[in-house]
């Protein structure tokens, strides 16, 4: 630093061109002890022991200020291979798949660790994989089921929240699928492939992957992420009930709640699937291609007579609520003020929505109460819409016996001033 002092004093060199070359010179020094002879390395091998430094850059551990010995150890100051593996300096080298969950657990299941660099982040992660199906068969010795970087990816991980993230609610279904949908992969194990196939005709994938929806479930929504098991065949209508609240306690009510238990039916599955759940239609309850009653129901029998009945009772007020908005539009069409009944068709079509919540209570009691006050404001919106219809009427014939009158009153000056020029 004297040397460089007194250069700077006696030089006649420009002083800002020597500072410039100290400035230079300080970055360097800061590169040489910033030195990662791993990426130095492996930034030149191809797949899958290559990582680019792009690659990691975007890693949330190297963004958190973790580097690859955090990991691997190893002393990447070093450009001695010998010395930068060594195992004086804590080299592990590849990490065996049984201890993955360990080693990201030394870290994410210790609070005053984690909690530095991200407050509400959960430390129980570890603790429930050995609860799930992965963590209980891995302990068991199978190396083939799921580990932490399985979904969460090795050296480009990110935030579930980053898009591009694997485990981001839009992909994370097809993270699972990567396993769950490979017939070969999971052969010996006594589940399906075709989760994942059915998922994405469902209503659940149509409003998360088109309608962008994240509220709606998708694989770790129903069965857990870290603690990943199925839900009991008995069960699931707490899984779905998280979500679907209303239907829940309706079927709490229901003689199907019973019914499906004494025979180890799974719940909302019978009638609605799993994981193929289309948009449920009244003609569910009908006794076409769609219908499910009929799956278990006799023809004829009192429930299937129930069945109609309250299939007939939804399509009268969906019939009452249509043609109420056919003689409202055609009022509004004609300039007609009739905004209040529009806002009423709302409240009626509440009702047909709330009927076909209540279906899920199979009461007919409890039905009729929100058919019948969806039919009366149907009733009201229509007659409004008739009434409006009348008013316009009475309008056309009055504004036309108005044009006559201006037309006879026109005929007649016309008359009057030829009657005068003439």
């Amino acid at each position: 630093m004297a040397i460089w002092r007194n250069k700077l004093r006696s030089s006649s060199t420009p002083r800002c061109f020597v500072l410039a070359s100290f400035v230079v010179l300080a970055a360097c020094l800061a590169h040489g002890q910033s030195t990662n002879s791993c990426m130095d390395c492996h930034s030149a091998l191809p797949e899958p022991l290559g990582v680019s430094q792009e690659k990691f850059s975007q890693d949330i551990h190297a963004q958190q200020g973790l580097t690859c010995t955090s990991c691997h150890g190893g002393d990447p100051t070093s450009d001695d291979p010998d010395k930068a593996m060594s195992r004086k300096a804590g080299w592990k080298g590849k990490i065996d798949r049984k201890q993955i969950p360990q080693l990201c657990g030394h870290c994410h299941s210790d609070p005053s660790y984690i909690r530095q660099f991200n407050p509400s982040l959960r430390t129980d992660q570890l603790g429930q994989y050995w609860t799930s199906v992965h963590g209980k068969r891995l302990a068991a010795g199978d190396t083939k089921v799921a580990v932490c970087t399985d979904c969460h990816s090795v050296h480009d991980l990110r935030a579930p929240s980053d898009p591009r993230s694997t485990v981001n609610p839009v992909i994370v279904a097809k993270t699972c699928a990567r396993c769950h949908s490979d017939a070969g992969y999971m052969k010996g194990y006594p589940i399906p492939t075709d989760q994942f196939a059915k998922y994405s005709t469902s209503v659940h994938h149509e409003a998360l992957a088109v309608r962008g929806d994240l509220s709606a479930p998708t694989c770790s929504t129903c069965h857990g992420n870290h603690g990943a098991a199925p839900p009991g065949v008995d069960k699931v209508q707490n899984v779905c009930s998280n979500c679907h609240t209303f239907q829940a306690q309706m079927y709490e009510k229901s003689s199907h709640k019973n019914a499906f238990q004494a025979a180890a039916l799974p719940g909302c599955v019978v009638c609605h699937s799993n994981h193929g759940i289309t948009h449920a239609t009244d003609a569910k309850l009908g006794t076409g291609p769609d219908a499910v009653c009929m799956q278990c129901h006799t023809p004829g029998d009192t429930c299937d007579q129930a069945r109609a009945g309250l299939l007939g009772s939804l399509s009268r007020l969906d019939e009452a609520i249509k043609n109420a908005d056919r003689v409202l539009s055609l009022a509004e069409s004609s300039g007609m003020e009739v905004s209040e009944a529009r806002l009423g068709q709302d409240q009626a079509r509440d009702s047909l929505t709330k009927a076909r919540v209540t279906i899920h209570s199979f009461r007919t009691d409890l039905i009729d109460q929100d058919i019948r006050a969806g039919l009366q404001i149907a009733a009201k919106n229509l007659q409004a819409g008739k009434e409006a219809m009348v008013e316009r009427n009475h309008r056309r014939v009055g504004l036309g016996m108005s044009l006559i009158a201006i037309g006879i009153v026109l005929v007649g000056l016309r008359l009057y001033v030829k009657k005068i020029e003439s």
